[in-house]
């Protein structure tokens, strides 16, 4: 049995991933997936002052507090910002970190840097527009998501505070857990997440995996999802 701990996606919370649970729980593995400070069932916490710390470390005392070792950590989208620094700052505990379609930042770097400034402008423009500045409105859904699994997901998203997306990364330790990076082959146009699938091909320390799946394959196709964990928690 492996203790699996989630660094979620932006706007999504733990309930993005019902789908996981129980195919996880079946293979035997207790999963941690805690909702970031200001989402899902914690989204009355929001307020313009929560930034990319306050993620990493709603992530990192879940490993301090369960007493947790040997965890596969699992970021997905900007969960790989988050990953990035529970990884540097608990890596004793970690026995690999997996990328789901998700920035994978180096020292010094903020999401805003990766998407580069025409996203960034984009991002903002929006926040001013819709969030008071200081919450980013909602991405929508990858495209092939099924209208059943829309219908469900949509309503339950929420703005994220735009420090997260500003604050840069900072890190302690040049060397990291194992990685590795699960690409979805279905993004589309201006597709980010590419350049960390590059990455990962080129670079010691990675392993590089596709899936056949847009940006969100734990809610479009979990089946698949799991049996890509299974064989990189076998290695």
């Amino acid at each position: 049995m492996s203790s699996v701990v989630l660094a979620h996606g932006a706007w999504s919370a733990s309930w993005a991933w019902k789908k996981m649970r129980p195919l996880l729980r079946a293979a035997g593995h207790e999963f941690f997936s805690p909702t970031y400070t200001g989402l899902g069932d914690r989204a009355h916490l929001a307020n313009r002052a929560i930034d990319l710390t306050t993620h990493i470390d709603d992530v990192a005392n879940v490993l301090e507090f369960e007493d947790l070792k040997d965890v596969t950590l699992l970021g997905h989208s900007y969960g790989g910002m988050v990953a990035t620094g529970v990884a540097d700052k608990m890596a004793d505990r970690i026995a690999r970190v997996v990328y789901i379609d998700a920035f994978a930042p180096k020292d010094g770097q903020s999401l805003f840097d990766l998407l580069g400034p025409r996203g960034e402008a984009h991002m903002r423009a929006g926040a001013d527009k819709d969030g008071d500045g200081w919450k980013l409105p909602l991405n929508p859904m990858p495209p092939d998501t099924a209208p059943e699994d829309s219908a469900w997901a949509v309503p339950k998203r929420r703005p994220q505070p735009i420090k997260t997306f500003e604050q840069k990364i900072k890190l302690a330790h040049t060397t990291f857990p194992p990685r590795h990076y699960i690409y979805a082959r279905k993004n589309g146009p201006g597709d980010v997440f590419r350049q960390f699938g590059d990455r990962a091909k080129s670079e010691p320390g990675w392993k590089y995996y596709e899936i056949d799946a847009s940006h969100n394959p734990h809610i479009t196709c979990p089946d698949a999802l799991m049996k890509l964990l299974t064989e990189i928690m076998a290695s």
